[in-house]
C-alpha cells in the first residue's frame, strides 16, 4: 500500500515538471549541419564579438589532430584560443574547477566545448561555475542556477549524448561515489555544429556505445509518461535514423553520410529526453558508472532491454510503434509480439556490436546501494511508465551480475 502511495505521489510530480516544460520555452541552439559545419560555428563565434574563448576538450582529441583546425580558424579569425584538454569520462568536480581556474585566468569571455558528452557537460558546468557564486555541489538539482552561464557553443565529436540541445549536465563526485545532474534551461549552448566529418575517426566501440545511448535517450523519452507530440516526433526520427545508419557507421566508419546522419539523430533524441525526460536505464547506468566507473553509453546499452522488459506491461504499444519505425513489422503481430520484437532486436544489436549484457564489475554486496540510489533518481525526476520498489529493484540488478555470481536470479513483479 505505501509503495502505491509513494508512487501517485511520483506521478503527480512529474505531472507537475511536465506542466513546467510545456509552460516554460527551452531554447533550442542555432545548428550549423553537415561536413565543415564546425568551421561555420567558428565563425559565427568570431561573429559575435568575443576576443578570448576557453576550448574545453580532452587530450585524446588534442593528439588524434581534431581540434588544431578549430584552433586554427578561431585564431585566423580574431579569437584567441585557450585550451583546456583536462577532461576525462565522467568528469569531475575537480576538473571542472580547473576549467573555471583557466576561464579566469586568461580573461576569457565564453566557452566552446569540443568533444563527446564528457567533454560538453564540463563545458556547460564551466560556464555556470564562472558566473555563479556557489559551488559545482551545490548547483545540483533542478534550476539551482542564480545567474545565466557564460556564452557557450559545441561540437560534439561523438554521436550520442545529445548534449548539445539538452538542459542538464551530468557531474562525478567521486568522494561521495555518485553522479549528480545539474539541470536548468539555461544551460543549452547558444550554438551547435552538427558536423559529421569530425566523427569519422571516432572507434567502433565508442561509436557503438555513444550510437546506442542516443538509442537509449531517444526509447526513454518515447515511452516516458510526459512525452508530448513534439517530444514524440523527435524520438521517433532518432530512432528511425539510428537503426538505419548505426549498422552502416559500424560497417564503415569513414560513411560521412551516416556520420552526418548520427549527428542529426543523437540532436534528434536530445530534443526528446530534454521535454519528455529518460527514466531507469539512466538511473542505473549513472550509478554503476560512479562506482565502477562503466563507460555511460555502455552502461545504458547493456541496460536497455533489461529495462524494456521490465516496463514493456504498461508500455507496450509504444514499444510497439517503435518497432514500425525500427522496420521490424511483417504483418499480423499483435502490439506484444512487436514490443518483444523491438526489444530482442536491441539485444541482438549488443551482441553484434560486442556489447555485454552483464555488468563485470558489479558486485552482489553493493546491489542495495546502487539500487536505492537509482530508485531516488528515478522516483523524483523521471516519469517512468513503471516504478520500482525496494526488493524489485535489486532484483531487477542481480540480472545484470556476470555468470557465476547469482545472475540468474528472477526479476521479482512492482507492486
Amino acid at each position: 500500500m505505501l509503495f502505491q502511495i509513494q508512487t501517485l505521489f511520483f506521478m503527480c510530480l512529474q505531472f507537475l515538471l511536465k506542466l513546467g516544460t510545456l509552460i516554460i520555452p527551452i531554447r533550442v541552439p542555432e545548428t550549423f549541419r553537415g561536413a565543415g559545419a564546425a568551421m561555420e560555428l567558428c565563425q559565427a563565434i568570431a561573429n559575435t564579438g568575443a576576443k578570448r574563448v576557453l576550448l574545453v576538450t580532452d587530450r585524446v582529441l588534442v593528439d588524434l589532430g581534431l581540434v588544431q583546425p578549430v584552433q586554427d580558424k578561431l585564431q585566423a579569425l580574431g579569437v584567441t584560443v585557450e585550451t583546456y584538454d583536462g577532461v576525462q569520462p565522467d568528469p569531475t568536480i575537480a576538473q571542472i574547477e580547473t576549467g573555471v581556474t583557466r576561464y579566469k585566468d586568461s580573461g576569457c569571455e565564453a566557452v566552446l566545448a569540443m568533444g563527446g558528452g564528457s567533454s560538453i557537460d564540463a563545458a556547460k558546468v564551466i560556464a555556470a561555475r564562472v558566473r555563479n557564486p556557489h559551488g559545482v555541489r551545490w548547483m545540483a538539482g533542478l534550476f539551482r542556477l542564480l545567474r545565466s552561464p557564460a556564452p557557450l557553443y559545441a561540437i560534439p565529436t561523438t554521436a550520442g549524448t545529445g548534449s548539445e540541445v539538452t538542459v542538464a549536465a551530468v557531474v562525478s563526485d567521486p568522494e561521495a561515489v555518485r553522479k549528480f545532474a545539474i539541470m536548468d534551461f539555461r544551460l543549452v549552448p547558444q550554438m551547435a555544429a552538427l558536423d559529421g566529418s569530425v566523427m569519422t575517426g571516432v572507434p567502433p566501440a565508442i561509436t557503438a556505445a555513444t550510437g546506442m545511448d542516443a538509442l537509449t535517450h531517444a526509447v526513454e523519452a518515447y515511452i516516458s509518461r510526459n512525452h508530448t507530440k513534439e517530444t514524440d516526433a523527435a524520438a521517433l526520427d532518432a530512432v528511425s535514423r539510428i537503426m538505419t545508419h548505426l549498422p552502416r557507421v559500424m560497417a564503415d566508419g569513414s560513411n560521412l553520410e551516416s556520420r552526418s546522419e548520427m549527428a542529426i539523430a543523437s540532436y534528434q533524441a536530445g530534443l526528446a529526453f530534454t521535454k519528455a525526460g529518460v527514466g531507469y536505464v539512466h538511473a542505473f547506468a549513472h550509478n554503476l558508472g560512479a562506482r565502477y566507473h562503466v563507460p555511460h553509453g555502455k552502461a545504458n546499452a547493456m541496460l536497455l532491454p533489461y529495462v524494456l522488459s521490465y516496463s514493456k506491461p504498461r508500455a507496450y504499444a509504444r514499444l510497439a510503434r517503435l518497432a514500425e519505425v525500427a522496420g521490424l513489422k511483417q504483418g499480423g503481430e499483435t502490439e506484444m509480439e512487436l514490443a518483444d520484437k523491438f526489444i530482442a532486436h536491441i539485444r541482438a544489436m549488443n551482441a553484434e556490436f560486442g556489447i555485454p549484457d552483464k555488468v563485470e564489475p558489479l558486485k552482489a554486496e553493493d546491489i542495495p546501494v546502487i539500487a536505492a540510489n537509482a530508485r531516488s533518481e528515478a522516483n523524483w525526476y523521471y516519469a517512468v511508465p513503471r516504478y520500482m520498489d525496494r526488493s524489485t529493484s535489486e532484483q531487477f540488478l542481480m540480472q545484470l551480475l556476470p555468470t557465476g555470481s547469482g545472475s540468474g536470479a528472477g526479476q521479482q513483479q512492482a507492486a
